[in-house]
């Protein structure tokens, strides 16, 4: 029987669980993400309307942590998710979520962030759409990501997890046409702008 391999949804390496050093000596032309050691390709890049969308939701960001301790970051960024104290080079969780927010300086390193960020925006494209909304949420959720959301570009519709313990609990659901307020940042509150996508 076929089995048929979407980009970005479907492991595309999967004889074995791969490691960062794995994933750091492949070619740089080649864009991966690393979820319980499978690989997962980035490519091909994503579409204008994801891009323009994205674009607009970090320019709010980024206005408004100007000044502030949280650094806002636009992929692609390496995000390093280990067990425990994995070292560096054995950590089979390295992702690059479109959008997301930092609040710990300690996480930043040379090589991207190290430990979960506060707040991820994934938008999705038909080929990371299955992954988003189900390996990274799990992922992000037990990782300790504070909020997530994930981003409809066709309808702009937003579905928000915000972690209670350690867990998230159903999403909330709004509509980026109207201001939409991040819960675990006061005062920030983002919206598209359908007439310019």
């Amino acid at each position: 029987m076929h089995e048929e391999v979407v980009p970005g949804t479907s492991p595309l390496k999967n004889d074995r669980p791969f490691t960062y050093n794995d994933y750091k000596s492949w070619p740089e032309t080649e864009r991966w993400e690393l979820i319980n050691g499978e690989a997962y390709s980035m490519s091909p890049a994503p579409r204008r309307l994801h891009q323009t969308l994205l674009g607009g939701i970090f320019v709010q960001i980024d206005a408004f942590f100007s000044g502030k301790p949280c650094r806002p970051h636009i992929a692609p960024v390496d995000v390093f998710l280990p067990e425990d104290d994995e070292a560096l080079g054995e950590i089979e969780h390295v992702v690059q979520p479109d959008v997301f927010v930092v609040c710990d300086k300690s996480k930043l390193i040379d090589e991207g962030i190290l430990g979960a960020p506060d707040f991820i925006i994934e938008v999705l494209s038909p080929g990371t759409a299955m992954k988003d909304q189900t390996e990274k949420r799990r992922l992000y959720e037990s990782r300790g990501v504070r909020e997530y959301w994930i981003v409809n570009p066709e309808t702009l519709e937003v579905f928000m997890y915000l972690l209670r313990g350690d867990q998230y609990g159903l999403p909330s659901v709004a509509d980026l046409r109207e201001a939409v307020p991040v819960a675990i940042f006061p005062g920030l509150a983002l919206k598209a702008r359908p007439e310019d996508l």
